[in-house]
Parts: C-alpha cells; structure tokens; sequence
C-alpha cells in the first residue's frame, strides 16, 4: 500500500486499475500479433524439493513457488507493491482505518468441486494461518471481528489502524484453505495435505520424490478460457550443473530462484533463445548481511562492526560473485520495500578508515599483522555462499582481522544460529513489501529469541524499538515514513550487522514463454496468463 492507497476511505478499489500490469503484458503481446494461446506444458525446476506444499504449514520457498500454483490469495501486489485482486475482486476501507470489507469473485470452486465461499477465506485466516503460520498471526491477531454477512462478503474490524494490513493477503502470505477439508483436523498432519486441494489454475496430478511433481490444467477455473497452459511440471534436479545442462539444451524452458548458480548467469544472457529476468522479487526483497554476535567481545563494539562494514567491497560481491545479479545493500531496508530512505547509507568500501578504528579501539597489529581474530560460520546454500565466504575473509584479513571458516550443513547452520552459537555468519531474510513485516523482527529486544530469523544478533537498542513500535502503530504513511527514516539513520550509525547485498534471483525462461512476470513476487504468481507463443 502506497500513499495513493491513503484516499481509498470508503472507495471501492476495482480489479481493472489495479491488475494493470497484466493487463498492459496481454495488450502488449496482442499488439505485437502474440495473442494468449492454449496449449504445451512447462516443464521447470523446483530447487530443493519442497518437503510438502500446504502453504502456511511450510513458507519455504519451494513450497510457495509451487504451490502458489494451486491455492491463491484474497489479493495479490504488483511491483509497486500496490494490492491488486485475486480472490477478492474489490475491497473498501473505513475512514478511521478500522473495517476493510472485501467483495469475492463469484462462481469459484475448490478443485474437489465444492463452492468457494466467505466462510473459507475466515476460516483460513482467523484458525488455520493463527494456528500454523508465526509471520502471519503477528498480523492477524490484529483482527477484532471477522464477519462474513454473506456468501460472497468478508469484514474485519481492527483492534487499531494498521496502515500495511493488506500487504500480508498475496498466496505467499495467507494461502485461502478449504474450510472442508480442514475445519476441526490437525492441520499439520491432515492426510489430504498429501493432495492440496486450491481454488488455483492448476491441480496436483503426480508427485513421485525426488524426480518431479507435475500439476495439470484445473478445467473448472474461475477465470474463463484460463489457464492457458496444458500443466506445469516441477523436476528436481539435486546438480547445479545438471540444471544448467537442462536450461542449455532446452530440457526445461524456466529456472528461477537458486537453481542457476549466479555465476553461470552470464553464459545465458549469450544465449539468443533465453530471457534473463531479475524483477518478481518486490515483495520479498531479500537482504543479505553478515550476522553478528552483539554479545561477544569485540563484535559488541560499534567500531568494530562499523570497521568490519568499512573493510568490505560491496560492489566486488555484486559484480565479481554475483555478476550484476541484484545489487549492493545501501542500509537495512531494501530500496524495493516501502520506506527505503536513499539519502541513508551504510559505511563504504574504506580500509583505511577500517584501520583508525580499530587503531581507536586499541587494536594493533601483532608481528603477522593480526589485530583481532573470529570465526565465520558459513551459509551452506551453494558455491557462490562458499566464494563470498572466502572473499569476506580475505578483505577482513586486510586491516587485520584474521576469520576462522566453519562449515556445517542445513540442519546444522540453523540449529546454531537459532542457539546463538556462532560468532558471525551469512544470513539473508525477506523483507515482504514493508518494514513493519519484515524488517522489524531482526531489530527489536522484544524479539531476541533462539529461534531462527529473530533478532538472533542479540541487538538492543532502546531509541530502535521504540522507533519501530511507533512506525508500527502510526496511521499516516508520512508518519511511518519520517519514523523509519529516523531508524535507518540510527541502525547505519550502530551498524549491528554489516549488510551486504540486496539480492534477486534471476528468472531464466524460454523466450517464448510470455507472461513470465507480471507482478510484484514473480513466479510465485499463480501463472493463469502464462502462455507459449508459436
């Protein structure tokens, strides 16, 4: 929601302003002579295999790639990160900012053929989400009331005004469940997750592990004549080479997210019959740091993180490991997420600087130039993690910090940092359109928890929380906007991590292939439009 949404007080926003984006791809192509054409069936890859595809129970990101497919939400973002309809073709905002009522498409059904109905959509999102979904209910619980007065009408009444309540209602968000299905289950156990049942253009069909799982077209579609896609088959291919090799000759006609190692980007933007895409990721705006310990010795001292911050080249990770994919992080919002301040930056590429404070903090360098030492556990996500990893040590060994690597796997590297068990590491989260949603709980002391994802840093700064908690809760978006500014000034001036970089993941896709990305969070879209040209 952006300041244009702030006059939507008792107005209805209606599907075809906000659904330009697509609608502007589909003129386009018409106007080209590509008109939508029905037929063929994408084969991709799905790297690594989702351990199950009920959104909300699981929020990795295979699981939201796929099965943002077959379960949709009341709305989805484009990338302004503006809401736009899905389930809910029109919604309306009271004046005091408390009640928004959504009016739902009519004539949708679940892919068992029950009718989709307001009951599901509270359903989902006062029970399922508040039981099963952690990043949702802190958001869901502010809901007072949650009415449905009739089959196709849904109204919530907030406890308080919430200025970015409708940014958590896209699939990645609060997937719509069937109430029928799942009304009274344990919803982490229930067998029929095992065959999701969804409102989306697409259905589950096959699904052997560890080789590929495969939706087909939902015939009963609430959109007419969509989707225009035969199916959507998801190979899993454990190689990065292998999956390159695939993409190469033509085996699948789309990657996304890690499958293609960044470094191997640039072979295929050569490649005439491909498209390389780095939009889509508006919404998640991942930023990656290095995490540290705040507790520990040296890593406590601001000087010697800001010293850290100054030792490194953030414009060698961008070009030099991730080849132009993404691009440097500037402070701790990303510049795609709502209330980014431009005019806020982080300390430079400054070794010398690095070195004076170090030298202020009366560390100086022993006869092998040693000044101080840590160890750096390593992120186990990939080579390219493994090279910035090996970069990062050498530029800190330059003004005279000697890293230790550790290795560990998935399972380790986040048991440990969740148990506060490292010293620093190489961390990334999703900042989900606004810093209320995702910034917020890397910051707080409210949220220093041992579990991943929380301020694990163990960062505590008073003037921060409560600069955070009145974004939180101020109604205006000028007043959130001067109040994040204010704690972007002030979390670059305690640098508690040293940010590295905004990160995308390229979308590497058959040219053929249209429609790819349209919206604010990419192939998580739920590809209804998608379509081969001939």
């Amino acid at each position: 929601m952006t300041d244009a949404m702030r006059p939507i007080a008792r107005r209805t926003l209606l599907a075809g302003a906000a659904a330009s984006p697509v609608l502007m791809t589909l003129a386009e192509a018409r106007a080209q002579g590509v008109a939508p054409r029905r037929g063929g069936v994408l084969s991709t890859i799905i790297t690594p295999e989702p351990p199950i595809l009920i959104l909300g129970v699981n929020n990795q990101g295979p699981t939201l790639i796929v099965g943002s497919k077959i379960y949709q939400g009341l709305l989805t973002v484009t990338p302004q990160l503006d809401p736009a309809p899905m389930l809910a073709k029109s919604w309306t905002r009271s004046d005091d900012g408390l009640v928004y009522t959504f009016t739902l498409e009519q004539g949708v059904k679940w892919h068992d053929g029950r009718d989709f109905t307001s009951e599901d959509v509270v359903f989902s999102l006062m029970k399922f989400h508040m039981e099963v979904n952690p990043r949702a209910r802190a958001i869901l619980q502010r809901i007072d009331k949650a009415e449905t007065p009739d089959a196709h009408t849904v109204r919530f009444t907030l406890k308080a005004p919430f200025e970015p309540f409708l940014l958590i209602f896209d699939v990645t968000g609060c997937a719509i469940v069937p109430k029928h299905v799942y009304d009274g289950t344990d919803y982490r156990n229930n067998p029929a997750n095992a065959t999701p049942i969804g409102t989306g253009p697409f259905r589950m069909a096959e699904w052997q592990r560890g080789n590929f799982i495969r939706l087909v077209r939902n015939e009963q579609y609430w959109k007419q004549g969509q989707p225009y896609l035969d199916g959507i088959t998801y190979r899993i291919v454990p190689d990065s080479q292998s999956r390159g090799l695939a993409l190469q000759t033509g085996q699948v006609q789309m990657t996304s997210s890690n499958d293609i190692e960044p470094f191997d980007v640039p072979r295929f933007q050569q490649q005439a019959n491909l498209q390389v895409a780095q939009n889509g990721w508006e919404l998640f705006a991942p930023l990656s740091w290095i995490e540290i310990n705040n507790r520990l010795d040296n890593l406590k001292d601001a000087r010697f993180r800001r010293a850290m911050a100054h030792a490194i080249d953030r414009n060698f990770i961008a070009q030099r490991l991730w080849f132009g994919v993404g691009k440097p992080a500037t402070s701790p919002i990303a510049s795609s997420t709502r209330f980014h301040d431009p005019s806020v930056q982080m300390p430079g590429f400054n070794p010398r600087e690095a070195t004076a404070l170090l030298d202020a903090m009366g560390l100086r360098p022993n006869a092998q130039g040693i000044r101080a030492s840590i160890k750096m556990m390593q992120i186990p996500y990939g080579e390219v993690w493994n090279r910035l990893s090996e970069y990062l040590r050498q530029a800190l060994r330059q003004v005279g910090i000697e890293v230790t690597l550790e290795s560990t796997d998935v399972a380790g590297w986040v048991r440990r940092l969740a148990a506060w068990e490292f010293e620093t590491t190489i961390n990334f989260v999703y900042q989900w359109g606004d810093p209320t949603l995702g910034v917020e709980r890397t910051y707080v002391t409210s949220n220093i928890q041992k579990v991943a994802f929380t301020n694990t840093a163990g960062y505590s700064n008073p003037e921060v929380d409560r600069l955070f908690e009145a974004a939180r809760n101020a109604v205006s978006a000028d007043d959130r906007r001067r109040l994040f500014s204010d704690v972007q000034k002030r979390l670059v001036e305690d640098v508690p991590l040293v940010w590295l970089m905004e990160l995308v993941f390229p979308t590497i896709h058959d040219r053929r292939l249209r429609n790819v990305i349209t919206s604010g969070t990419g192939v998580h879209a739920p590809y209804d439009d998608v379509f081969f040209a001939s």
